[in-house]
């Protein structure tokens, strides 16, 4: 086995996740190392998120990137998984539907 290949922003596809349920849209603030994240979401709270294996090993998450959060079940105001990272395209779209009203 060789390197996993960190895939490129051109490269990802152009599927647009919306929010669902309880999921929220997010701005990374602060890297804390690992796979732990500083959120600011759009519903007024600040997370710390994990970011999932099946992201870990294919994207690069950056401070600054809109992020879709998906809090825990318990702790639901402060903890969450990183469950998508939307490329600037996808941040503009979204924008423009009125879904994200941060920043």
């Amino acid at each position: 086995m060789g390197k996993k290949k960190v895939v490129s922003e051109e490269e990802i596809s152009e599927e647009l996740v919306l929010p669902s349920g309880s999921d929220c849209l997010g701005i990374v603030t602060k890297m804390l190392g690992y796979d732990r994240v500083l959120v600011k979401c759009q519903d007024g709270h600040e997370r710390l998120c994990r970011i999932r294996g099946k992201l870990k090993r294919k994207l690069w998450i950056r401070v600054g990137d809109v992020v879709l959060v998906s809090p825990w079940d318990f702790q639901s105001e402060s903890r969450g998984d990183i469950i998508w990272r939307y490329t600037k395209g996808q941040v503009e779209r979204l924008r423009q539907m009125g879904i994200l009203t941060m920043q």
